[in-house]
């Protein structure tokens, strides 16, 4: 299970009605995970959006809005990674890692405040990266950076609309994108698919195992509830003792 899906699939059983977005080429899986949400006794439908995209995060919100009635959460889970060197990485490489990671939860806000009602919330994906970059992964940092600075800046100035807006920072979880990190940092250094996370899991968490997205989404849970209506402008990690703030 990948987190999205897991983030997707507790809300609702939290009570929510969801509207899930990706991108085309994860249509089929959009469309089993509505199935699975409606099987739970709440409402579900699928929307194809590029969220690095203003008109198509426009759309987006409209479709929501129109299916499901007034928006109160938006949690901006959309995100890639590449290995590479610091020095091999091309401007097209930073521009897209820019795009999706760091961008993409402005142009969400910046449409949808008003639709979005007092007391609602605001989500974004960051990463432990956003505190302590790996290397290989600076471009991915980097963008993880931006996501607190846009949180923290967001949550100053949607204040006064009593609106919240916080973070997530999953560590190393067992999902395509780490797969992905662990194969591309395991072909740098001559080690065997696996081998590279199972390295980090021993040496850098604490609790000794890599996280399942059912962390991530019981955090989520948290911070979409009422009861962090106190709480804006925060980065919340959830990475089993690697970062400690």
């Amino acid at each position: 299970m990948d987190t999205g899906k897991a983030i997707a699939l507790r809300l609702a059983n939290d009570g929510y009605d969801i509207c899930i977005n990706d991108i085309k080429a994860n249509e089929s899986g959009c469309d089993e995970v509505v199935k699975e949400i409606e099987g739970l006794g709440r409402k579900a439908f699928a929307y194809t959006a590029d969220v690095s995209k203003l008109n198509e995060v426009q759309d987006l919100v409209e479709a929501s809005v129109s299916e499901l009635g007034p928006l109160n959460t938006m949690i901006a889970n959309a995100g890639i990674a590449q290995v590479k060197a610091l020095l091999d990485l091309t401007e097209q490489d930073l521009k897209r890692m820019f795009e999706v990671n760091g961008k993409s939860s402005a142009p969400q806000l910046q449409h949808n405040l008003t639709k979005i009602h007092n007391g609602g919330k605001i989500l974004g994906a960051a990463s432990i990266v956003a505190f302590k970059p790996f290397a290989l992964l600076s471009h991915y940092s980097a963008s993880k950076w931006a996501v607190r600075g846009l949180t923290q800046a967001f949550a100053m100035e949607m204040a006064p609309h009593k609106i919240t807006v916080n973070a997530y920072a999953p560590g190393i979880v067992g999902t395509a994108m780490w797969d992905q990190i662990d194969e591309g940092l395991g072909k740098l250094h001559g080690a065997k698919k696996g081998d590279t996370i199972k390295k980090y899991s021993g040496e850098l968490i604490a609790l000794g195992r890599t996280s399942v997205p059912e962390d991530v989404s019981s955090t989520v849970s948290f911070l979409a509830s009422k009861d962090s209506d106190y709480m804006t402008g925060q980065t919340i990690v959830i990475d089993g003792g690697i970062i400690f703030t």
